[in-house]
């Protein structure tokens, strides 16, 4: 009897085998075909082939999490009305200096969207400049309050914008806060919770607690965005949180950078936040308590840059590819991440071969600390051809700016890596100002502190060398 019993155990065993291998090879051949059909880039494509070859269950488990983008099909399901500035046939915008002209046709190809003129950008250093002014421009709403935000802690600086939001809604304000599901906190949500509680109308940014309903865990809202009445905004790369209000001290400070913009380029940024709005909750956002058409305010030209894995795919990183292209005199740029596609290596490396001075700014350490080893094993290149790196000193800094030729800005909410440019929904503004340039370039120098070198990269030990390569092969995810 026990004999028998043995039998059918080894043969139940053996048919479970079976049966899982098939799955398995089921799995890794339907993956292959996906892959070949909607993978671009060979390397990337070869890599997750492998993978899902390699380890059929696991590997076709983390590839059906992390690299299938179902958010494309959902966006072009949805029957989305367009702000006014999206639905219209981009014009010929303010004149450019005749440098910029390519700049300026490409960046309105790309985007669909004209640059606007008439606008006022105001610099804000740390939550410590930013908070105040965003929580001031909330208690004088009048009409509508928009936040979008992808981290907004239940802390002393959250309760702070709980009860400015709280308030504004008393006073009949409409107001819209969108949070992601997972920067937000994946299982718990305390501010969103205490939001809903209030009345305030919240929502979460493709997020279910049931991971079978959880669209896409590797695709974020990454975007900061505050409109107030349609006429103030604020976005660029602060969030919502006790660690940016960097001159009360906070355990771990968090060093950032923040615009204050007025003038007719916020109806484009309306326009971003309520195409996030439709998608993440189906309401559509309408009229003059949120469209009142911004009066010039200032001398700036400016534009929204839009990018996410849906209909503006990788439109951030073409943007920065064309400024990258057309620089003549310099290029800084300040990312708390720096993990670049080979493509825009490639374009750092020229600019700088061709006689432009490239400045690259990163932490000495971020607070990732994966993906600083992996930029250790990943600017090699860049060095070779002149790049200069320079390691911005403690505390932590998480500004994400570009200047080129001391006139054209790029700032917004988009790190240098590929999550932000390929996977994450970004917002940058892309403004033509010489005198905001010339204060990001007076930032960005004083943050050139140590700078980067071969004997750097070469001085570390080969066990630790050997790990940086290791985790640079993650540069799809990190």
């Amino acid at each position: 009897m026990e004999e028998a019993f043995h039998r059918w155990i080894e043969a139940t065993a053996s048919i479970r085998s079976d049966v899982l291998t098939f799955i398995g090879l089921a799995l890794a051949l339907l993956l292959t075909i996906h892959v070949l059909l909607h993978k671009r880039e060979v390397g990337a494509a070869i890599g997750r082939i492998g993978l899902v070859w390699l380890a059929p269950i696991s590997g076709s488990t983390l590839y059906v999490l992390f690299g299938i983008n179902r958010v494309t099909r959902r966006a072009r399901q949805l029957d989305l009305q367009p702000s006014r500035e999206a639905g219209a046939v981009p014009l010929q915008g303010p004149a450019v200096a005749a440098a910029f002209h390519a700049l300026d046709h490409a960046v309105r190809q790309i985007t669909r969207l004209p640059l606007r003129q008439g606008n006022a950008i105001r610099l804000l250093q740390n939550g410590d400049e930013a908070y105040p002014a965003m929580l001031g421009a909330i208690r004088r709403a009048q009409r509508s309050v928009a936040l979008s935000s992808y981290i907004f802690r239940n802390d002393r600086t959250g309760g702070a914008f709980f009860e400015a939001l709280v308030g504004a809604r008393g006073r009949g304000v409409e107001v819209r806060v969108l949070i992601d599901g997972i920067g937000g906190g994946y299982f718990f949500h305390p501010i969103y919770r205490r939001l809903r509680a209030a009345g305030v109308p919240a929502a979460l940014f493709m997020h279910s607690a049931l991971p079978w309903r959880m669209p896409f865990l590797n695709l974020r809202t990454h975007t900061k965005l505050l409109i107030v009445d349609g006429a103030t905004a604020f976005t660029g790369g602060i969030n919502i949180a006790d660690e940016n209000r960097v001159g009360l001290h906070p355990p771990n400070p968090v060093r950032d950078t923040h615009f204050q913009v007025e003038g007719p380029v916020v109806e484009q940024l309306v326009g971003a936040f309520a195409r996030s709005w439709i998608f993440a909750t189906g309401e559509d956002l309408r009229g003059d308590r949120w469209l009142p058409s911004p009066e010039p305010a200032g001398d700036a030209m400016a534009r929204v840059v839009t990018s996410g894995p849906d209909a503006d795919i990788e439109k951030i990183e073409h943007v920065v590819l064309h400024a990258l292209n057309g620089a003549h005199r310099s290029i800084r740029l300040v990312t708390p991440y720096f993990l670049p596609s080979e493509v825009l290596t490639i374009a750092l490396s020229l600019a700088a071969t061709r006689g432009v001075a490239v400045d690259v700014i990163i932490p000495q350490a971020s607070n990732h600390r994966f993906v600083d080893w992996a930029t250790r094993a990943h600017v090699g290149p860049l060095l070779d051809h002149g790049v200069r790196i320079w390691l911005n000193d403690p505390p932590f800094e998480h500004s994400k700016m570009l200047v080129v030729d001391e006139q054209w800005c790029f700032v917004g909410s988009a790190n240098w890596d590929m999550r932000s440019f390929r996977l994450n929904f970004e917002l940058n503004l892309e403004i033509y100002d010489s005198a905001l340039a010339g204060q990001l370039c007076e930032a960005m120098q004083a943050k050139m502190t140590v700078r980067l070198t071969h004997r750097d990269l070469l001085d570390r030990s080969l066990p630790i060398r050997l790990r940086d390569a290791s985790v640079r092969l993650l540069l799809p995810y990190l």
